[in-house]
């Protein structure tokens, strides 16, 4: 069972929750049209850490904001590994290019500033860019009950650092809009918008091989830590809590019809405690509808904000993965699947189910079942130094890494 301060801390918890579900239910989605088409991505009373495009001492992470449509709030928080140790004989280029290099020292706070990062050559430091080995790219959504949270929150900017650090990866945070000024299907619109422009960068990376660098019209500029570091053809989608439910309809439509994400290859999706709901109670609906943090009445309340009156259903597709006649894909062509579930989560047991379904058709869909945690347990400020939320992030780096890696097994870089 948890401890007693967790018991506590989730009382509070959940009375803060409803109370701002309910605050920003009372203050509706605005009249205005145009403002609510463009949204919120972050509430200005949410604690969030700055970005630091410096590597950082502490993680060797480095991280940069980016407002990705001019259109909406659309952001992202972009999360760029330390390089990996200098390949033999590096230390001759490197000292080659030191007296004509004009950027300053490393910080005194240990912080080594952006230089360019090339990540260190197959067989030699003067191999071309091609050679050169890339890192494979995941796209991240956020939990909050589509009501909440951000891509710049400070646990999700802890938890994207830790990924990045353990998988070796760039890390593409989604700062999707918000419910209710951007009700369904604004959130999983974004994290379609988000894949397709990724796949932009990696054609605009292309072009500039042959002097381009700019799109049709001579307006868009490479994103250089996407354009040349990352690897769009080993892409993983993950997802907590609501964001896992953003992260299988995207992967969904890449699988429907891949051609308009070319050159992204979507190899596997995490599904982190899903926020998966339906209008037949499963047995852990019923014995853990009043769990830790996230009690099923909130939740419910979380789904009327993200949905229209008109809309609402618990049968929805966006809620319920298995709903009759929800469409889509056969799941026989789904990517594996990693599905991670609480001992304390009244949502357990959908997930299962949903990760059942995978299975009969021979897709890889392991669940990992974490004893005595609650929902987002290894995405929430309070536990995200707990030995549990530690090895979640360890756990998913090593299944991630049969899929990402070069050669096809875990610890193979």
């Amino acid at each position: 069972m948890p401890s007693v301060g967790v018991k506590i801390y989730s009382v509070f918890f959940k009375l803060w929750l409803r109370h701002r579900l309910q605050s920003l239910a009372a203050a509706g989605g605005g009249p205005d049209p145009a403002a609510a088409a463009f949204g919120v991505s972050c509430r200005p009373d949410e604690a969030t850490a700055p970005a630091n495009p410096a590597f950082s001492a502490a993680d060797g992470v480095a991280s940069k904001d980016l407002h990705i449509d001019p259109n909406s709030s659309l952001s992202v928080r972009i999360f760029l590994p330390t390089p990996p140790p200098p390949a033999p004989h590096a230390h001759l280029l490197a000292h080659s290019r030191r007296a004509s290099d004009p950027t300053p020292a490393p910080a005194s706070n240990g912080a080594a500033p952006y230089r360019g990062y090339l990540p260190h050559a197959v067989s030699s430091p003067r191999a071309p860019a091609s050679a050169r080995r890339r890192l494979p790219i995941v796209v991240q959504f956020h939990g909050g009950g589509f009501a909440t949270g951000s891509s710049s929150a400070t646990a999700n900017d802890a938890f994207c650092r830790r990924v990045a650090k353990l998988c070796d990866a760039i890390i593409v945070a989604v700062g999707y809009r918000l419910a209710p000024e951007s009700r369904y299907p604004a959130a999983f619109e974004d994290g379609v918008k988000v894949l397709k422009w990724i796949a932009k960068q990696a054609n605009l990376a292309m072009m500039s091989k042959v002097g381009g660098g700019v799109d049709t019209f001579g307006a868009s500029t490479v994103e250089p830590w996407i354009a040349a570091h990352g690897d769009p053809a080993r892409c993983v989608l993950l997802g907590a809590s609501c964001g896992a439910n953003i992260a299988d309809y995207v992967t969904r439509k890449v699988v429907e019809d891949s051609k308009p994400f070319d050159p992204i290859k979507v190899v596997a999706q995490v599904l982190m405690y899903p926020f998966f709901i339906g209008s037949v109670p499963t047995h852990s609906e019923i014995r853990l509808a009043n769990s830790y943090f996230y009690d099923k009445s909130t939740c419910i309340l979380a789904w009327r904000l993200f949905l229209s009156e008109k809309e609402f259903n618990l049968d929805h597709p966006a809620a319920n993965p298995l709903a009759p006649g929800r469409g889509g894909p056969p799941l026989k062509c789904m990517p594996p699947t990693l599905t991670v579930i609480a001992e304390h989560d009244w949502m357990r047991d959908r997930a299962i189910a949903y990760s059942e379904e995978l299975r009969k058709v021979n897709v890889d869909s392991p669940v990992l079942d974490y004893k005595d945690t609650v929902h987002e347990f290894a995405t929430l400020d309070v536990f995200l130094k707990t030995p549990q939320a530690q090895a979640c992030a360890e756990d998913i780096a090593i299944w991630m890494k049969k899929y990402i890696s070069l050669r096809g097994h875990e610890f193979s870089y």
